[in-house]
Parts: structure tokens; sequence; C-alpha cells
């Protein structure tokens, strides 16, 4: 029998932009690849529990989308 675990914790979204390089302090560089993954403390537990074979139960306030596009 799976063992039964509930999650609450944060959920957000990462927004990442791949660079070259990391810049120096300061300095300003041109952005490449923007991706936005999903994340949050209480997420990665929730993930990290399933794939362990847990039966998850995550919640979660989830906020109105500030990118609509």
């Amino acid at each position: 029998m799976k063992q039964k675990v509930l999650i609450i914790g944060s959920s957000n979204a990462d927004m990442v932009v791949k660079t070259e390089y990391f810049p120096k302090p300061g300095e300003t560089i041109l952005g490449g690849t923007f991706l936005m993954n999903p994340g949050g403390k209480g997420a990665n537990q929730a993930v990290a529990a399933a794939r362990l074979g847990a039966d998850v139960r995550f919640v979660t306030r989830a906020p109105l989308p500030t990118n609509t596009n």
C-alpha cells in the first residue's frame, strides 16, 4: 500500500534567461532564450514524494496569471 502524503506549500513559475556567460557586477548583457519552469518548495516536495512512490495530494494557492500573452 502506498503511503499517503499531504503537502501544503508554495508553487510558482521560475523565469530564466540563458546567457553566454555570467555578467560581472554592474555589467549589462543581452539575454538569450527565455524559459518559464514550474517550481516552488511545496511543488518540488510533492514531485519528490510522488517519484518515491507516495500517493500525494498537494494544496497551494494559485495566483492570478501575470503574463496573459
